[in-house]
């Protein structure tokens, strides 16, 4: 007998020796590829814009790579004959690691989409901050149904465990309407997209800027400096006023004239108005319109836009164009009228009954 043909642990020294060259050999090629191939990629990738290059790079070293040399691995053992103990918890093994590289390839390739289809500027960086509460219930939801597969898959009977589980979901579900109403209406909020991070909204009586929204709820910083907390349905269930998105702003405004003024000044002011607030940048004239006879004043109405949505910014116009009406008015002898009573008193003399003749 020739000392590659003795029984050595079940197999022959031959044997053995095979199957440590096939794990050698292979786990060799796979090392010469990484240096050459995967190298030269990887430098490649950093002189690219794209950010494809870097997720296969990323995908290739934490999931191709390791199931490459595990095949390797498999492949040697699977040479050697083994016991039946041994075979079963190779079989575990090799299922709980393939397990592992699929479900982590799938969660880097939903990361990566996700983060891909929101782009890369600064409301889409705020936007992929928010979408990290969806990232991770999607990869607990694949985790578990992993989980599930691999014990499935393993031999076990699952059946009791899923109904047990379906139970048990129900019942949590049950306990826990409002956290759930205000996941989903997360999920709303992320898609729809009524207001974003950086929004000044008005809710009911509040107001304030949107500065966080997360699974639960949604903060507010109100303009007194408080943070105000809202849960996320009473916020998708409410009215909100969305500033921000603004395109620009209506102004209405009123102003009364005494009646005793002139009926020639009276029809000038109308286009005193408008010459006035077409001399302010970033404003569109409307109308302006002697609009009513007053209890105390005539009575104009003047509508025109801020092409802003910037409130300082329409404080600002708005102030600009009452001085010069303020101003304009003084020059031209025009004044605002300020509620005013008259008392008629009849001159016709009083005289008692008994005094009369």
């Amino acid at each position: 007998m020739h000392w590659w043909e003795r029984i050595f642990m079940g197999n022959t020294v031959l044997n053995w020796i095979i199957a440590i060259g096939i794990v050698v050999v292979s786990w060799m090629v796979l090392r010469i590829g990484r240096l050459v191939f995967l190298k030269r990629f990887k430098q490649f990738s950093t002189r690219t814009r794209t950010t494809l290059d870097d997720f296969i790079v990323q995908i290739t070293e934490g999931a191709l790579l390791p199931a490459l040399y595990l095949g390797g691995l498999y492949a040697g053992v699977s040479y050697l004959t083994v016991s039946a103990k041994a075979d079963q918890l190779l079989h575990v093994a090799v299922m709980v690691v393939i397990t592992f590289i699929i479900i982590k390839t799938i969660t880097s390739a939903l990361n990566y989409l996700i983060n891909q289809a929101l782009g890369s500027t600064a409301e889409d960086l705020e936007r992929k901050k928010q979408a990290r509460g969806i990232i991770l219930i999607v990869n607990v939801v694949l985790w578990v149904l992993a989980l599930v597969f691999l014990i499935n898959n393993l031999g076990y009977n699952i059946t009791s465990v899923v109904t047990g589980l379906g139970i048990g979901g129900v019942a949590i579900a049950l306990a826990s309407q409002n956290i759930l109403g205000d996941l989903f209406n997360y999920f709303v909020i992320f898609f729809d997209k009524p207001f974003e991070v950086g929004d000044f909204i008005i809710v009911d009586d509040k107001m304030g800027a949107i500065e966080y929204i997360g699974v639960k709820s949604t903060r507010i910083r109100t303009l007194s400096g408080e943070q105000l907390i809202c849960s996320n349905t009473n916020l998708v269930n409410a009215r909100i006023h969305n500033y921000k998105r603004m395109e620009k702003r209506r102004v209405v405004f009123t102003f009364g004239i005494p009646y005793n003024t002139p009926p020639e000044k009276v029809a000038r002011i109308p286009g005193m108005i408008k010459e006035i607030i077409q001399k302010q940048e970033t404003t569109t004239f409307d109308r302006a319109h002697f609009s009513a006879f007053g209890q105390f004043s005539l009575t104009f109405e003047v509508v025109y836009y801020i092409l802003s949505a910037d409130y300082t910014l329409y404080m600002d116009r708005q102030q600009a164009i009452y001085l010069a009406i303020l101003n304009l008015f003084k020059r031209e002898g025009i004044y605002f009228a300020y509620p005013t009573q008259t008392l008629m008193i009849n001159d016709t003399p009083f005289m008692r009954p008994e005094l009369k003749s």
